[in-house]
């Protein structure tokens, strides 16, 4: 099928072509947003398409299943026959791939791989198109093989036929015809970011840094923070260490060209910390940072432009590791060097990290803030940055942002985590093992990770990470000690049923912000 696009340009001057009959008064003002791809296909039979997506995604892509009750959100299950795309980025992938035989898995194709590789912004809008006449979305075998084999390695598919029922003929025809006729395809036509404009008006902005036993690190970063070309009104300081370690004073050594705000923190764990701190925020933007992070002059005002440029809410910034913690501005602008070009892909970000991130204070508040079932543990960040994603946030990935991260041999909240890796009396006992301490057995994975994922996610695909889970077990390692890993097959699924018992306490004892 042959797709006759037509075209229009929007009053800002932005060529949009589309399919079927959007509103163009809506098209409007969502071309002066975060969006690249707009549809409508909730209403139109296209709401959680494509199931067999699980298979990859798992409940490793934050965007696997469509949310509910929202007026505009970001999806990638695009309609063929009703939806609009900005002309730049159709031109620039490519549009949809004609090796498939169906129109529908052609446009299901371009927005998932734009979405999770290209840097396009796909976005269902409720009633941008006039029709909501319901389509019936089937997907052939040999399309979905087709879009395995062209998009991810080999294992993928063939962990597809091992769910599927490996004793399917069917199944295991479409592979072989999938592998015959096509290869993992190269992701290069990129959508890099826009270009970023002038921050507007004077917005404020707040820093919230959660330390613990890193003092020194922390008054790094205030200084840091001090050189902002765009100068921040507020740091808020939540300090765990404890007091027979820490030494008040050193807060007061320098004065800083914006509010200080130093709290001693009582409670144990990262969220809380977080949670004290967005409490005492003024700013229109609260960014969130580790304490052994370097920050350039240019960090505060690149987010601030960033979430201006493209109208939204929330993104997270470019985290590049250091390789020691004596790593320095020159070290990060060698290794910004060696991302090339794809450095500059923004899109949709399918992951949050609370070490370089800046969210509207409105959303924060909207959310509250951090679920401290995550304390002790991990996990916290993507669940907060889902978490914003499911109440209509584009949180997008921002490449102009960046931060160098340390990671310094000690010290930091991950203090109290570590303890989880001990048994026996010297362990401490961790905030998610409540009124049953942890004994013999050692739950793996994390309980919160699997909190996350039961709170997050649907009992089939929690199913569908433990087979994941158990074949990256057995597989992922060296063929020499696969008879050594069978044999611990039994011990590990008593750890993952333990890490699934502490999953579900919490899961009962609902999310917690204090």
């Amino acid at each position: 099928m042959s797709l006759e696009l037509k075209e229009y340009c929007t009053k800002s001057g932005e060529s949009i072509l589309y399919m079927g009959t959007p509103n163009f008064k809506m098209l409007d003002e969502l071309a002066d947003g975060a969006g690249d791809v707009w549809h409508s296909s909730f209403e139109q039979g296209y709401k959680n398409v494509f199931p067999e997506l699980v298979y990859q995604a798992c409940v490793f892509v934050w965007y696997i299943n469509d949310f509910d009750n929202l007026e505009q959100c970001v999806s990638w299950k695009v309609n063929p026959h009703q939806f609009a795309v900005r002309k730049s980025v159709w031109e620039k992938t490519k549009g949809f791939d004609s090796d498939y035989e169906s129109v529908q898995m052609q446009a299901l194709d371009f927005g998932y791989i734009g979405l999770i590789f290209l840097g396009i912004v796909p976005l269902y809008v409720k009633n941008l198109f006039e029709s909501n006449q319901s389509e019936s979305v089937e997907i052939s075998k040999k399309d979905r093989y087709a879009f395995y084999i062209k998009n991810f390695k080999v294992d993928h598919a063939l962990f597809m036929i091992y769910r599927k029922g490996f004793w399917k003929i069917s199944e295991w025809k479409a592979f072989f015809r999938a592998k015959r006729l096509f290869k993992q395809r190269t992701k290069s036509q990129v959508v890099n970011s826009r270009e970023l404009k002038e921050i507007e008006g004077k917005p404020t902005a707040s820093y919230i840094i959660p330390t613990m036993f890193r003092q020194d690190y922390t008054l790094q970063l205030l200084g840091d923070l001090a050189n902002q070309e765009y100068p921040l009104s507020q740091v808020v300081v939540v300090d765990a260490t404890p007091e027979s370690e820490r030494d008040e004073s050193l807060y007061q050594l320098r004065e800083y060209p914006f509010e200080l705000k130093v709290v001693w923190q009582q409670s144990k764990g990262s969220c809380r910390a977080r949670n004290e701190a967005i409490e005492l925020c003024t700013g229109d933007y609260i960014v969130f940072g580790d304490d052994d992070v370097r920050v350039l002059p240019s960090f505060i005002g690149n987010h601030i432009k960033f979430l201006q440029t493209y109208n939204t809410g929330a993104c997270n910034g470019l985290d590049i590791r250091a390789d020691h913690h004596k790593q320095n501005f020159v070290d990060l602008e060698n290794k910004l060097q060696h991302y090339g070009s794809s450095r500059w892909k923004a899109g949709v970000t399918s992951s949050f990290s609370n070490a370089n991130s800046c969210v509207k204070r409105e959303y924060v508040e909207k959310l509250v803030g951090n679920d401290v079932n995550f304390d002790g543990g991990y996990g916290e960040d993507g669940d907060f940055g889902l978490s914003l994603a499911k109440i209509g946030v584009t949180v997008m990935f921002n490449p102009h942002a960046t931060n160098l991260h340390l990671k310094p041999p000690s010290g930091g909240y991950r203090w109290w985590g570590a303890q989880a890796k001990i048994l026996g009396k010297k362990r401490k006992q961790q905030p998610w093992e409540l009124d049953t301490p942890v004994k013999f057995i050692r739950p793996v994975p994390s309980p919160t990770v699997m909190y996350g994922i039961m709170k997050q996610f649907t009992p089939q695909q929690l199913i569908e990470y433990k087979h994941k889970h158990f074949s990256y077990y057995l597989f992922g390692g060296s063929k020499m000690y696969f008879l050594f890993r069978l044999l611990r097959l039994p011990y590990k699924n008593l750890q993952f049923k333990k890490s699934i018992f502490y999953a579900k306490k919490l899961i009962d004892l609902g999310i917690i912000y204090k």
